[in-house]
């Protein structure tokens, strides 16, 4: 068992030495697309969210 455990540890870091790593300016540059991305998601999320309850307060008569 143990055999196993070691052979397993040795393949994990073979093959963890053949990743690609990105470079610090790739992962600060796809870090920076994923905030904006997410900034815009719920900006249009939170209008969907308004207007589909605007919609709604009018269909039910329960608006200000």
């Amino acid at each position: 068992m143990s055999k196993d455990v070691l052979k397993f540890v040795r393949e994990v870091k073979l093959e963890g030495q053949k990743v690609t790593w990105p470079t610090r300016k790739e992962v600060m540059v796809t870090t920076v697309i994923v905030a904006i991305m997410i900034t815009l998601v719920s900006l249009f999320l939170l209008a969907a969210d308004w207007a589909i309850a605007g919609v709604i307060e009018l269909i039910l008569g329960t608006g200000k």
